[in-house]
């Protein structure tokens, strides 16, 4: 009998992982970042689990990434204060420990110039800030692209930087997939704890 090998017809990946995490997690009326907007998805999402009382603020430095995300999120009927900025500058736009949680996707644009692509310098200047942004028991998700044109480093960088957080303020969980061949992104997520 042949039998042929039945593949998925998609694989989970990191942005199903992340977007469970997020409907178990954010809720109506909470103040919520996207650091980095792309094509939008990310931000639809987080304006429909946070609803009309909730307060959505999205970064990039594109404007077609921008473009994308306020057509998307026009489509769907929804609302959110997109900026053309870099994500490091996020203190600007929220006051310390008010948002519950902040989406992050490093690495390059969806069906954009792989050219363009996060930084480690940027990066971690804005995991800094949205750390002193959040709440106690506020969330961040971080999504790491690797590979091609931008190399490892800010992987590495990344990688190095969260691993120095002080345990007794953060939780650290990596979820990677190790029998993915290639450079396969994995997620992170950081629970800033509560300290009494």
């Amino acid at each position: 009998m042949n039998q042929e090998k039945k593949c998925p017809k998609r694989q989970l990946g990191v942005l199903d992982l992340a977007h469970q995490f997020l409907r178990a997690n954010v809720r109506q009326g909470d103040i919520v970042i996207d650091a980095t907007c792309g094509r939008g998805n990310d931000t639809k999402l987080l304006c429909e689990l946070t609803g009309e009382s909730g307060r959505v603020i999205g970064f990039d430095i594109q404007q077609d990434a921008i473009d994308s995300a306020a057509k998307l999120l026009a489509e769907h009927g929804l609302r959110a204060e997109l900026y053309l900025d870099s994500h490091a500058n996020m203190e600007q736009y929220a006051e310390p420990e008010s948002v519950s949680c902040i989406v992050f996707n490093f690495g390059w644009l969806p069906r954009g110039s792989h050219e363009i692509f996060t930084r480690a310098d940027s990066s971690i200047a804005a995991l800094e800030a949205g750390l002193r942004l959040l709440k106690p028991e506020g969330w961040l998700v971080l999504c790491i692209y690797y590979g091609g044109v931008n190399g490892f480093s800010e992987r590495d960088a990344l990688t190095a930087y969260l691993s120095e957080l002080e345990s007794r303020y953060y939780t650290v969980l990596q979820c990677s997939f190790p029998n993915r061949t290639g450079c396969p992104p994995f997620v992170v997520f950081v629970k800033k704890e509560i300290v009494e």
